[in-house]
């Protein structure tokens, strides 16, 4: 865990703009005629339908999509009553990650005001503004009213998240350690230490997942909370116990499971000790557990502990409950967030946990071989998955509870909005994902003994993209598989060194030796390839053996590329095959070429890779606009480098002019429409949005894609390659699972195009 210094976190607040969030325009507004569609006189017409039907705000303004983060700054988080505006910062941390990770716009109000009837006023008065409303870190009692009238008062989605957020994801992590230790909930001994609205909250929510009351006893600061105690509120009363038991460490006896949301240290190791075989401790309070997890788990070796910490294993984080409650209850209309929305969001989370950790997540936090277990008990806050499996199911549970004014008509169209909202590469990857389920290609890859790669081919194998063959020595993959925690079924592994491959080393010698007879290649030295994986793979798609394959390399290196060209061949009418990049971006998506194979580009490489680009785009079903990029505009540069791509512009247009294609240009003249059109009238692209890049060398091009990719500026697929005879595409080492996955999906319908052609 990185440290965070009181200078770092201060420069990271002042630098810049002061605080974290701001208001981006979603409407045009370079022109008069856009400000008076935005306001006068415009903004009467959408007023007006409002006005008749209320319901009509969700079309027109920004309702239906905003939550209110809304405090009084009594209880912050390990920093108590600081006030109003002390606790703004944490305020705007909250709706940054409302926008970050569920893609909601948030406002936060801070409320100089501590009279819960005051703030109930106010709130409501409120209420027409937002979609949700998010209360946040106020004290006890006085939160558990302010809730629950405006629960009562307000028709949209109120959720105090200190409680609630709590309870939904320790509950789905109780499921999860309850199930890797053997215990029944219905029979569990539940000890709570604390009775404030967080602990209050997380017991009622387990008493709703199967805990017996009779089985719960909650602590306080002066000991058990017993029947017998005067001067008890309504929420401590609620699960006061007739049990002759005084002190925390009376209580932990022999119980199963243990959640604390008090104070620091209070929990010795004798006391974990005194607990039930193999039990649970939920040690909650911030910044300080109630006891430290090293401490706990050194006390006995069967204990699964869950803190507050994110520098340990199971960290107890709301930010993977709340974005995706509310983007749930948010998209389906919910009045509310009701008993059955917070289960089901429970369920959610738990199962998430279970299934196979992709490489984005262990890559997030630099970790390797995450996996469901004792130290894996709930989805890491930075999964992207989150959102796809919480929010449908919150919304589902909303329409079938019947609170949902705007029931999800069709799931398939909510996922697919999800995913965009995931920052996934959006339609495009989704459509060639169907593609390739309709007929399942056998897609090769050839270094199965990599986690990376090993990883992808499960997944590929799990979501029914392709019948995945990885190459290795079974064994050892076997091995890998089970230390991942990953399930081969689907998966067919092939050892091109096992003796039972002879036969078929020996079929690929001859065909090759055969093939490349004046090139050197003896029977005996094809034979001799036939052990490397790469070789052997690149076989299998030239014979038929398989439809695609993914040759990977240790580097981005051109000699795989020499290989693949040359046992593959190349298509007819090409003298040069290349490689493509999709950029996606909030923009749009482009292609760029050529970034991986042509060092040496000249016209006629140039010419190819135009022709190629073309044809690639064309595959992505997107109608091909393609800019030859150089320094110089349209002859403005006589220096060779600039001539030679004018001359492959001319030769493009002499010889093929059914390609979409102009320049040479300087790239902001191809992204800018407006701009090169008015300086450039007379170019063949007038009035058409470039989305095809072609660079004058390999240079240029690699180093945009991958500074493009470091910057954040969108996501990228690729390589991609174009011009070769059959699906051969290109990985290294240092692929992610993420552009493997993407890459053997492009390649199973390449495979399955070619088959048509």
């Amino acid at each position: 865990m990185i440290k965070v210094t009181k200078e770092m976190a201060l420069d990271y607040h002042e630098e810049g703009k002061p605080g974290k969030i701001e208001i981006v325009p979603t409407k045009p507004y370079a022109s008069q005629h856009d400000l008076a569609l935005a306001y006068s006189p415009g903004v009467a017409y959408p007023c007006l339908e409002i006005e008749k039907n209320p319901e009509d705000a969700y079309r027109y303004t920004n309702k239906g999509n905003l939550v209110g983060v809304i405090s009084n700054g009594t209880a912050v988080l390990g920093l108590g009553d600081i006030g109003a505006l002390a606790g703004k910062p944490v305020m705007e941390g909250k709706a940054l990650l409302f926008k970050i990770f569920a893609g909601l716009d948030a406002f936060d109000i801070e409320l100089d005001e501590k009279d819960p009837a005051k703030i109930v006023e106010i709130v409501k008065a409120m209420a027409p503004t937002f979609g949700g409303i998010n209360l946040e870190d106020i004290k006890a009692p006085e939160c558990f009213t302010i809730e629950t009238r405006l629960k009562e008062e307000c028709d949209i989605p109120v959720m105090h998240d200190d409680q609630h957020g709590t309870a939904i994801i320790s509950g789905a992590g109780l499921l999860n350690a309850l199930l890797i230790q053997g215990k029944k909930i219905g029979d569990v001994r539940l000890v709570v230490n604390g009775a404030g609205a967080a602990a209050i909250s997380c017991t009622r929510l387990y008493v709703a997942l199967g805990i017996n009351p009779k089985n719960i006893v909650m602590c306080d600061s002066k000991g058990v909370i017993r029947a017998d105690r005067e001067g008890l509120n309504p929420q401590k009363r609620e699960f006061a116990t007739e049990r002759d038991l005084h002190t925390l460490a009376d209580a932990l006896n022999g119980a199963d499971v243990f959640l604390g949301l008090s104070v620091a240290d209070v929990v010795t190791p004798e006391m974990v000790m005194s607990m039930a075989p193999n039990p649970i401790v939920f040690a909650l309070a911030n910044p300080d557990p109630e006891i430290a997890y090293d401490l706990a788990v050194a006390s006995r070796p069967d204990v699964i502990v869950a803190t507050g910490r994110s520098d340990y294993p199971n960290q107890i984080n709301n930010v993977i409950g709340f974005p995706y409650i509310f983007r749930g209850a948010l998209d389906c209309g919910a009045t509310g967030i009701n008993e059955a929305m917070k289960i089901a969001a429970v369920h959610a989370i738990a199962d998430l946990a279970k299934e196979p950790v992709p490489s984005v997540v262990d890559e997030a936090y630099g970790m390797s071989n995450i996996k469901f277990g004792r130290d894996y008990i709930l989805p890491k806050a930075l999964d992207p998955r989150l959102l796809l499996r919480v929010a449908p199911a919150v919304a589902r549970a909303a329409s079938e509870s019947g609170i949902a004014k705007r029931p999800v008509p069709d799931w398939n169209v909510y996922q697919a909005k999800l995913q965009s909202i995931m920052g996934d590469d959006g339609k495009m990857m989704r459509r060639l994902a169907d593609l390739a389920r309709q007929t399942l290609k056998r897609v090769v890859i050839c270094e199965g003994n990599m986690d990376n790669m090993l990883r992808s081919a499960a997944r590929l194998a799990h979501d029914g993209i392709c019948s995945p063959v990885v190459l290795g020595n079974e064994e050892m993959i076997e091995k890998r598989a089970d230390r991942l925690g990953l399930s081969l079924d689907g998966v067919e592994i092939v050892n091109p060194r096992h003796d039972r491959e002879e036969a078929t080393r020996e079929r690929y010698a001859a065909i090759l030796s055969e093939k490349k007879a004046r090139e050197g290649f003896s029977f005996n030295y094809a034979l001799e390839k036939m052990y490397n994986r790469t070789y052997f793979g690149l076989m299998m798609v030239e014979t038929g053996d398989a439809d695609a394959c993914l040759a990977s390399t240790y580097s981005a290196g051109e000699s795989t590329a020499v290989n693949v060209k040359s046992i593959i061949g190349l298509q007819d009418g090409f003298d040069h095959f290349a490689t493509m990049h999709v950029l996606n971006t909030r923009k749009g998506t482009f292609f760029i070429a050529d970034t991986a194979v042509n060092p040496d580009a000249d016209k006629s490489t140039l010419i190819d890779i135009a022709r190629l680009a073309d044809k690639a785009v064309r595959f992505f079903a997107q109608e091909p606009v393609i800019a030859m990029l150089s320094y110089s505009n349209f002859g403005s540069s006589k220096h060779e480098e600039a001539k030679f791509v004018a001359d492959a512009v001319r030769e493009l247009h002499e010889k093929y002019p059914g390609v979409c294609v102009d320049g040479e240009m300087q790239v902001d003249y191809a992204l800018n429409t407006v701009m090169r059109d008015r300086t450039f009238p007379f170019n063949k692209l007038n009035g058409k949005d470039v989305n095809t890049l072609v660079f004058p060398n390999l240079t240029a091009a690699n180093s945009t894609c991958k500074m493009l990719l470091s910057m954040g500026i969108g996501s990228i697929i690729g390589p991609i390659q174009m011009g070769l005879k059959k699906p051969v595409y290109f990985t290294n080492s240092n692929s992610s699972e993420r552009e493997i996955y993407d890459l053997a999906t492009i390649a199973a319908v390449d495979a399955i195009v070619h088959d048509k052609k």
